[in-house]
């Protein structure tokens, strides 16, 4: 069957669109060498180009969309949307949390790693827009300080810790605190493409363990605390995560600040009362709402940049 002339525009901005996109990335140079960028000419050419492109596409850039001022970008044949290939997630290892936490599930889907609790995603790696604020943000508020020492609690999938290295000088120090080695191995293996080598910084040590009792053992020593720990101060997967959140782990997060010095944290949702327990503890804090992928919206997080008094 031949293409009529909307089928044709449709094809050219697949090949002209899409194709071009997806052979740019570094992932998938080379991945189409055999694909025309020319109109194609039956609806099998079309079907089968398509297929092709998006599979590899989900496969290896899960969040690869038609260019937006395509304006054939979701009139695709119905064919081709029968013939899709799904992917489905793959579990690939689980981890007990120290104490009273639960369990943590590493799943994989193509390029797309998630880490549950649960029913409940704590974290996807299509979504690093907010905690990558949470490092740029405090950093932006310790920007000059020679030998600077931060804590971050929490490696997570290594957002954080990535914008902070790359906000930071040389002689600068990051401690990162993790409660579950796994984790740590995770970041090491199945995920070490997404953390992009940045356990091997020279700046960088990691320390297993309760960042709780990291920060209570320490005085004067950071000159940022960064909390990505659990849900925010509503704690989620461990109830002992409260004591960072409560009067005492704030005043004690306060005394291991160096002057002037930040404590930042991450939440998923906003807590008044939180606020005015960071300022009745002795911080000046702003408030900044943000989006979990950065400009490209998500849903809305709470940062508190809240420096020492």
């Amino acid at each position: 069957m031949e293409l009529d002339a909307a089928d044709r525009q449709r094809s050219s901005c697949l090949t002209c669109g899409l194709h071009r996109r997806l052979t740019t990335l570094p992932a998938l140079n080379g991945f189409f060498p055999t694909i025309s960028t020319a109109p194609v000419a039956t609806q099998a050419q079309w079907n089968s180009g398509l297929q092709t492109l998006f599979a590899g596409a989900l496969f290896l850039s899960p969040d690869i969309q038609m260019p937006q001022h395509c304006a054939h970008a979701t009139r695709w044949p119905e064919a081709t949307q029968r013939d899709m290939p799904m992917l489905t997630w793959i579990q690939l290892d689980r981890a007990t949390i120290p104490g009273d936490g639960g369990e943590l599930r590493l799943k994989q889907r193509g390029s797309e790693f998630s880490i549950m609790l649960g029913s409940t995603e704590l974290m996807n790696s299509r979504l690093s827009g907010s905690e990558e604020a949470l490092a740029t943000l405090c950093c932006e508020r310790i920007a000059g300080r020679n030998n600077a020492s931060i804590l971050i609690g929490g490696l997570g999938m290594g957002f954080t810790l990535r914008a902070a290295l790359s906000e930071l000088p040389d002689d600068a120090r990051v401690t990162v605190a993790e409660l579950v080695p796994a984790v740590v191995d995770w970041a090491r293996g199945p995920m070490s493409d997404l953390h992009e080598g940045k356990l091997d910084d020279p700046r960088v040590a990691i320390s297993i363990g309760d960042v709780g009792a990291l920060i209570r053992s320490q005085k004067t020593a950071y000159d940022a605390i960064l909390l990505d720990v659990d849900n925010g101060p509503d704690g989620l997967t461990r109830a002992s995560n409260d004591s960072l959140y409560d009067r005492s782990g704030l005043l004690a997060a306060r005394n291991a600040l160096r002057a002037n010095g930040v404590l930042a944290i991450w939440s998923s949702a906003p807590d008044s009362a939180f606020t005015r327990r960071l300022r009745e503890t002795g911080f000046a804090t702003d408030e900044v709402n943000v989006r979990a992928n950065g400009k490209r919206g998500g849903a809305r997080h709470v940062l508190w940049m809240a420096t020492k008094r």
